[in-house]
């Protein structure tokens, strides 16, 4: 499909595209703030595999849009920014457990990366009831807890 045609696709696409950058920015900041190290430029860039220009106009985006607090003293997610961080990074584990335990298929983390940007609450809720409501992911780390977990 050639996008350049349709400009109504071209927008949705780039639309699509932002948010789930915005989203991998927001996973990286919550996964390094859960190792309980310090939010550095450089620890993003390694982990992301982009450039720590990148990542400082990311992080110039986000504090933009309140999604973090960016500023001499470091960085640090606001409410909203740690919601989104804790959301995603709940699909992409219990996208691991579906693979690991219920499918029997290596896991693959560039599917997860793929289709957790896709999940809505109600889809992510009803994978966790059907898992069983796991607490750790196949690596070992703990996976944030949702309304439908109830202990």
């Amino acid at each position: 499909m050639d996008l350049m045609n349709d400009k109504d696709d071209e927008i949705l696409f780039v639309g699509t595209a932002e948010a789930e950058h915005v989203e991998m920015y927001l996973k990286a900041i919550w996964h390094i703030k859960e190792r309980k190290e310090d939010v550095k430029i450089s620890t993003i860039a390694k982990m992301l595999n982009v450039r720590q220009s990148s990542v400082v106009q990311m992080l110039k985006k986000l504090n933009e849009k309140n999604l973090v607090n960016y500023n001499k003293a470091g960085v640090t997610l606001t409410q909203e920014g740690e919601r989104i961080g804790s959301s995603m990074m709940r699909n992409s584990r219990l996208l691991e457990v579906l693979m690991d335990s219920a499918l029997k298929v290596a896991i693959d983390e560039e599917m997860v990366c793929g289709i957790e940007h896709h999940m809505n609450k109600q889809f992510t809720d009803a994978l966790c009831t059907m898992l069983k409501h796991p607490r750790k992911c196949p690596h070992g780390h703990s996976i944030p807890r949702g309304t439908c977990c109830t202990n």
